[in-house]
C-alpha cells in the first residue's frame, strides 16, 4: 500500500515564500480565463502556508484564546489573466511588521509575468475581535520577511 501525498507546501527562499499552484477549472469562468476572485484565494492559501512555514500555529492560539491573525484590508491590481492549466506562484515578503499588524505584498506571476500584485495588511485580534498585541516570536517571525527591493517584486 502506498502511502498519502502531502499536501502542497511552499517554500522560503529568504526573505521571499514562493506557493505554487495550477489553475483548475474551477478557477475559471467559460472562456478558460481566472475569475478575479480566485486571486484573493490563491493569495490567503499562500499567506496560510508561510504561516505554517515560520511555525506560526494560528487553531493553536485561537483554541488556547491567544488570538488570529484576520485581513483587515486589501488592495489588489490585476495586470494579466492567467488561464486554465496556468502554473501559478504567489511572491509574498513583508512590508512593515507592527505590534498589532503586518502589511505583506503578494505578487501572483506566470514565470516572468506578474498575473496579480495585492498589498494586504493583516492584523492579530483578540477571540473577541479587538486588536491585541502579537506574540513576540511572530512579530520576530514576519520581520525576517522583510526586504527592500525582492527579486522581481518591485
Amino acid at each position: 500500500m502506498s502511502s498519502d501525498p502531502l499536501p502542497p507546501s511552499g517554500v522560503l527562499d529568504g526573505p521571499l515564500h514562493r506557493y505554487a499552484l495550477r489553475v483548475f477549472y474551477e478557477d475559471t469562468d467559460a472562456g478558460g480565463v481566472v475569475y478575479h476572485a480566485n486571486y484573493i484565494r490563491w493569495f490567503e492559501r499562500a499567506r496560510s502556508d508561510l504561516l505554517d512555514l515560520l511555525g506560526i500555529d494560528q487553531r493553536a492560539a485561537m483554541e488556547s484564546g491567544e488570538g488570529l491573525y484576520t485581513v483587515a484590508e486589501v488592495n489588489i491590481r490585476y495586470l494579466s489573466p492567467a488561464r486554465l492549466g496556468d502554473g501559478v506562484v504567489i511572491d509574498t515578503h513583508a512590508l512593515q511588521v507592527g505590534r498589532v499588524s503586518c502589511t505583506l505584498r503578494q505578487v501572483a506571476r506566470r514565470g516572468e509575468i506578474r498575473l496579480a500584485e495585492a498589498t494586504v495588511k493583516v492584523g492579530f485580534i483578540s477571540p473577541e475581535g479587538r486588536p491585541r498585541k502579537q506574540p513576540a516570536a511572530w512579530q520576530h517571525a514576519f520581520a525576517s520577511l522583510m526586504q527592500e527591493h525582492p527579486r522581481g517584486q518591485e
